[in-house]
């Protein structure tokens, strides 16, 4: 899901995001500061992003990354050589969860040897690492909203191919991005690693594995496995392991200076502690967003959206036009906690590209503004449609 690409086009991809996570986290510290009732909040929020987020990715991610390894099977030289069936494999690959599939179709079309329809499918089928937060909180309607994006993906990019035929905006050979021999590449996932952080790393989530199917399940871990002098162990185990993810995640982005271990992230663990630690920062940041809003406003959201019900799904398939992950967290996390329909988080899920986009704009502009446009039809379609047929029959 995450391997190589010119330095260039990483360092594009995570210098706008390390002010912006620096101000999150001092503004944090200050609130804690200010009002030491928000410090339940933000433990409660780390807590749960980890325990009920990050470990469900880890435990699919560790599962995927070892068969693809046992099998020896690689998703890009099968993409390759699907002839006819480019756009169908294309739309499937974008539709699972995360963005390593839609970002493997990316570098296949840069290398032109894709179709723009089979472009446009992955970019629309895709939900970015908003599926993992979705599955694990909802998975019927994960399944669901998976379902439908392989659906109109695969409809879109068979219906464009159609109407332009299959050479439409393909690169051309000197447009080809030079240096990227691998069709695989890296949107930035990287984070720290050293081994005493990663040994910790994997100490951690293999019980919190456990522990959040457990919670799944409706368990209180808290009441089971409380004592006198910690009354709280699953949420102070999901704290600390949420908080060395983010951290892993974060620091180098913040720091540029601080090196990371490139080839380590070629192995399965490494591999799965990348993806997993740059979902868990993002679903953090979007947890604490809203607990925090909830415990200083006093105030139930949803009333915020009532009266613009008709306007939502627009809304949310505007913020899937932002390029990158953390805007289709907060929509995501806004749907699960009640605020917005499920025919805003169809909307969102058919118009957001999530990560690909970034690779997609440095690689071939003018097909990734284009296909991002495209997608906002059937995005309306959809979303429109099950917002009058379903929701207000």
């Amino acid at each position: 899901m995450s391997n190589a690409v010119p330095a260039t086009s990483i360092n594009t991809i995570e210098q706008p995001i390390n002010k912006t996570l620096l101000l999150i986290i001092i503004a944090v510290i200050i609130i804690s500061m200010v009002d030491p009732s928000a410090i339940d909040v933000v433990v409660s929020a780390v807590s749960e992003a980890y325990l009920a987020v990050s470990t469900f990715v880890a435990a699919t991610l560790l599962l995927f990354f070892s068969i693809e390894k046992l099998f020896k099977f690689d998703l890009s030289v099968v993409l390759a050589r699907s002839g006819r069936w480019q756009v169908l494999l294309a739309s499937a690959l974008g539709a699972l969860p995360g963005c390593g599939g839609a970002i493997i179709v990316v570098t296949r079309y840069v290398s032109g040897n894709l179709s723009f329809g089979s472009l446009l499918a992955t970019l629309t089928a895709t939900m970015g690492d908003a599926a993992f937060l979705l599955i694990a909180k909802e998975p019927a309607t994960g399944m669901l909203i998976i379902a439908i994006s392989f659906i109109v993906g695969a409809l879109t990019g068979l219906i464009t191919d159609l109407i332009h035929g299959p050479d439409f905006m393909r690169p051309k050979h000197e447009e080809k991005i030079k240096g990227v021999k691998s069709t695989k590449v890296l949107t930035g996932n990287r984070g720290l690693s050293i081994k005493l952080l990663d040994r910790l790393w994997m100490f951690l989530v293999i019980p919190g594995i456990v522990m959040g199917f457990a919670l799944a399940f409706q368990y209180d871990l808290d009441a089971l496995l409380g004592f006198e002098s910690v009354k709280s162990p699953a949420t102070v185990w999901g704290f600390v392991g949420g908080a060395l993810c983010f951290s892993m995640w974060a620091l180098p982005r913040i720091f540029t200076q601080i090196p990371t271990r490139q080839g380590h992230y070629e192995g399965v663990i490494g591999r799965a502690i990348s993806d997993t630690n740059f979902v868990t920062g993002w679903v953090v940041i979007a947890f604490l967003v809203f607990e925090l809003t909830v415990h200083f406003a006093d105030f139930d959201l949803s009333t915020v959206f009532a009266p613009m019900a008709a306007f939502t799904p627009l809304i949310a398939i505007l913020i899937g036009f932002l390029p990158g992950c953390g805007p289709q967290m907060l929509i995501t996390t806004m749907y699960l906690s009640g605020f917005i329909p499920l025919s805003a988080q169809i909307g969102n899920a058919i118009s957001n590209d999530g990560d690909a986009l970034f690779p997609a704009i440095a690689m071939a502009p003018k097909a990734a503004i284009v296909a991002t446009a495209y997608s906002a039809l059937p995005a309306l379609v959809v979303a429109y449609g099950w917002y009058f047929l379903i929701e207000n029959s």
